[in-house]
């Protein structure tokens, strides 16, 4: 694996890990794709640092099993927007 790659892998772990990011959250601060986040994390950091690897993976599952919420929180706001809109005319 070419250096820069692995520096790329450890930086975004870092970043999820400090920000409690998401991982469409670091791929637009990366400018790199989701899939490629998610490849850096979980194959290509397992390598490289697995306790770092964890520690990702460990902020990302919890994103994940939150991004229900988050959805149904951002359906309810552009609803309510829509409602005030609308009520205004």
């Amino acid at each position: 694996m070419k250096g820069y790659i692995e520096e790329r892998a450890v930086e975004i772990a870092n970043y999820i890990i400090d920000n409690n990011a998401t991982v469409r959250q670091t791929a637009k601060q990366f400018g790199i794709s989701k899939s490629t986040v998610h490849k850096d994390v979980t194959e290509r950091l397992a390598q490289i640092n697995p306790s770092l690897a964890e520690k990702a993976r460990v902020v990302l599952d919890l994103n994940k099993s939150e991004r229900h919420i988050r959805g149904g929180l951002a359906t309810k706001e552009k609803y309510l927007h829509k409602s005030r809109y609308n009520q205004a005319y």
